[in-house]
């Protein structure tokens, strides 16, 4: 029998929009995966969702029973609470980033999900790693382009 995997995420930005990155902790058993990348241009929500899929999409086993820790309200809230099902029934208008959602309900349906919501920076060691991977990326790394990310679109709705 397959054991449940664990997944930690963090997402981060420096102003927002702004640099960003995030940080995925992907646990099964004895095995154990870190990933990040840096963004020149995002947003910390878009930091946040990406965190989820980059560490969904690391999977290779369908239907894997799966855990994801996250400090994200936003996300974890977004699928528990059915938001993000209802947003997609409405083709994401007037939503934010849906080429990400759209991404990640794609992978999300080929797995059994559970969100948790923890407090971040209040010591929980993996949800600590997955922050210094995410701010790590955009200090450090190179940045990416964040194709899916139009300031433009967050001016317009703020008129």
């Amino acid at each position: 029998m397959q054991s449940e995997i664990t997944i930690y995420t963090d997402g981060a930005s420096s102003g927002n929009p702004g640099p960003g990155g995030y940080g995925v902790v992907l646990i099964s058993g004895k095995h154990r995966l870190e990933k990040s990348a840096g963004f020149r241009l995002t947003t910390n929500n878009r930091m946040e969702l990406m965190a989820v899929i980059k560490g969904l999409e690391a999977l290779k086993i369908p239907g894997s029973k799966v855990m994801v820790y996250t400090d994200s309200k936003y996300v974890a809230d977004s699928v528990e609470k059915g938001w993000v099902f209802q947003w997609e029934s409405k083709a994401f208008k007037k939503k934010k980033n849906p080429d990400l959602w759209i991404r990640f309900l794609k992978i999300y349906r080929k797995h059994n999900i559970r969100f948790v919501w923890i407090k971040g920076h209040a010591n929980n060691p993996e949800n600590e790693i997955c922050d210094k991977l995410a701010v790590d990326a955009y200090s450090k790394g190179s940045l990416l382009k964040d194709a899916g990310y139009c300031p433009e679109d967050e001016n317009n709705k703020l008129l």
